[in-house]
């Protein structure tokens, strides 16, 4: 979170200050790749780009506290996730794996992995994210907001169009769900 300093921040990026637009982008994009793996693990990286291409387009026109910056950029977020689906829905897609390999063959590299993957796998958040992405969808994506996006019950209530008392039920189901998986896999507090 970046403070009693955000409004400030919020001002200078809005006038085209390329520092102040970075403090924002440093404070948000971690917890915004974090969200992304969890509910579109495929896509995230490039869902994330989508998500700043829009806060940039749109960044003038944004008005609130830093509560608020937080709430639309994870708005931002999950409605380019709903766009991305519709759209793969519309257009079905073969992904590099289910190609036969003499398609492959001429193409070198398209099966190596990724260096940015590997980094993230040795990672003890990759390994939370993993955790949390086990959960039934509205729970794993209730708990993204809540614990890494940092917004509350009613912000969370209004962004995924349920109530709060709904989203207070999934986190609850959520978090006893993730105490079991890890006790399951013998971690401790």
């Amino acid at each position: 979170m970046i403070g009693e300093n955000f409004a400030a921040v919020l001002s200078a990026a809005q006038q085209g200050d390329e520092a102040a637009f970075a403090t924002l982008w440093h404070d948000g994009q971690p917890a915004l790749l974090r969200y992304l793996h969890v509910i579109a693990p495929e896509t995230a990286d490039d869902l994330a780009a989508e998500t700043w291409t829009h806060v940039v387009r749109s960044l003038v026109t944004f008005r609130g506290n830093e509560r608020n910056w937080r709430a639309w950029l994870f708005t931002t977020a999950r409605r380019r996730v709903i766009d991305q689906t519709r759209q793969l829905m519309r257009r079905p897609a073969t992904s590099l794996e289910a190609l036969p390999d003499t398609v492959l063959a001429g193409l070198p590299g398209l099966r190596g992995a990724d260096a940015a993957d590997l980094a993230l796998e040795n990672l003890a958040t990759r390994a939370a994210m993993e955790v949390i992405a086990a959960l039934p969808p509205m729970q794993a994506e209730v708990i993204m907001l809540r614990v890494v996006a940092g917004l509350d019950t009613e912000e969370v209530a209004r962004l995924l169009g349920r109530s709060p008392g709904a989203i207070r039920v999934a986190a609850h189901r959520g978090l006893q769900r993730l105490a079991s998986l890890l006790a399951e896999a013998g971690v401790t507090q």
